[in-house]
């Protein structure tokens, strides 16, 4: 199984690229490429600028990057209820290029320092991805980040362990 997982974050210390790389790693025996946004610097779209330049290379590398995935983790950031602006703007030119960019399996995740978890991010991108091809498997948020995970044990609150212990065995029941 191949596994592309990324943090939908432009953060250096993305914790929802830890969340995401933790998930990924639960699946034994997949081959996983975990990606850093950050990877993929681009000017802001608007359509006057996609018709000066066509589309970035930064662009065409990561549909590279995400193509032929049998399994996309995505974690959110939440940034005023909705998608960082840095993920919302490769989405943004990607889904020019593919409008179906998210074809296939998709566990979504978010996570956030605060007591909402991401739960509203995520709702969006539940709410928006199939229309780009994703067949959502199963979703999780993690309220409080730093006081229920820790990067040796994975999420500690046994609350929240128990729901992700199941959306990641409800994912794995998926491919087998």
């Amino acid at each position: 199984m191949k596994i592309v997982a990324f943090g939908a974050s432009f953060s250096q210390n993305s914790i929802n690229k830890q969340l995401a790389a933790y998930t990924a790693s639960l699946f034994e025996d997949a081959s996983v490429k975990i990606l850093d946004l950050n990877d993929y610097q681009l000017p802001i779209y608007t359509i006057e600028l996609e018709q000066q330049m066509g589309y970035p290379d930064a662009v065409h590398q990561f549909l590279k990057d995400i193509e032929g995935a049998d399994l996309m983790i995505v974690s959110f950031a939440e940034y005023n209820g909705s998608y960082t602006a840095g993920f919302k703007n490769i989405f943004d030119w990607a889904s020019r290029v593919n409008l179906q960019l998210f074809e296939g399996k998709m566990f979504l995740l978010a996570t956030a320092t605060g007591g909402g978890g991401g739960r509203y991010v995520l709702q969006s991108a539940v709410q928006r991805f199939p229309k780009h091809g994703a067949e959502i498997v199963a979703t999780f948020y993690l309220p409080f980040f730093h006081q229920n995970f820790s990067p040796t044990d994975g999420i500690t609150h046994p609350e929240y362990l128990e729901e992700f212990t199941t959306a990641v065995q409800q994912v794995k029941n998926s491919f087998y």
